[in-house]
């Protein structure tokens, strides 16, 4: 399949899809003799476990980290709890940040209902 049937079957742009090709997470396919690249059906799959990864909250770095010891079929508990760890640790601390700032603000929003803003 061509780079845009691949962004559109995976849900994401063009421009990711060369990204993610430069950092080294999804192989660069091979030319036609036209120039197009041809990429594989697993290459959706590929970039949507990419992308749901992100999602989890894994940096691009841990993502990077990850799909290495995938390919190279090294990934198991083990080795992805401590990455798992950090992942909890990095949302708890933002959940404590986003808790304070929602104090803060329905603080300042009591003061406006009462015209003491």
């Amino acid at each position: 399949m061509k780079i845009g049937e691949l962004a559109n079957l995976a849900g994401v742009s063009v421009d990711t899809l060369r990204f993610y090709e430069r950092r080294g997470l999804l192989q660069s396919p091979p030319r036609r003799a036209s120039g197009y690249r041809t990429y594989a059906s697993t290459a959706v799959e590929r970039v949507r476990l990419l992308k749901s990864a992100q999602a989890l909250g894994l940096t691009l770095a841990e993502v990077v980290d990850f799909l290495a010891l995938l390919d190279q079929g090294k990934a198991n508990c083990e080795n992805q709890r401590p990455r798992l760890k950090a992942v909890v640790e990095r949302l708890d601390e933002e959940i404590a940040r986003l808790s304070a700032t929602r104090s803060k603000i329905a603080g300042l929003l009591q003061r406006c209902e009462i015209d003491d803003c």
